[in-house]
């Protein structure tokens, strides 16, 4: 399974890059590939796993924040692996050539 995540809180004003930068911690130090771009973080695991993850980091930003954003989009596929990597590789294989990871 695959989850693309964004959590954020609504009432820190605009930086929020230090509340942002604990999440990141909390995904990384759990062991499960992950990739973090500019505007989500994409997990890979069972389902267990990776929502154990999703609600240890909404919980760590309720306790900083009163107000809190998120947004999470699921492809789960059966007997899949991989697939942070693989997706990109098909794509390159695709277009038959690199491109910007």
């Amino acid at each position: 399974m695959l989850v693309s995540f964004s959590i954020f809180p609504l009432d820190k004003g605009v930086s929020v890059g230090k509340y942002v930068a604990k999440m990141i911690n909390i995904v990384d130090r759990s062991g499960l590939p992950y990739r973090t771009s500019a505007m989500s973080t994409v997990i890979e695991g069972s389902w267990d796993g990776v929502f154990k993850v999703i609600k240890k980091c909404h919980q760590a930003m309720m306790k900083d924040c009163k107000r809190v954003y998120m947004v999470m989009t699921i492809d789960d596929r059966k007997g899949a692996r991989n697939r942070i990597k693989g997706k990109v590789d098909r794509i390159e294989q695709v277009l038959k050539r690199k491109i910007n990871r």
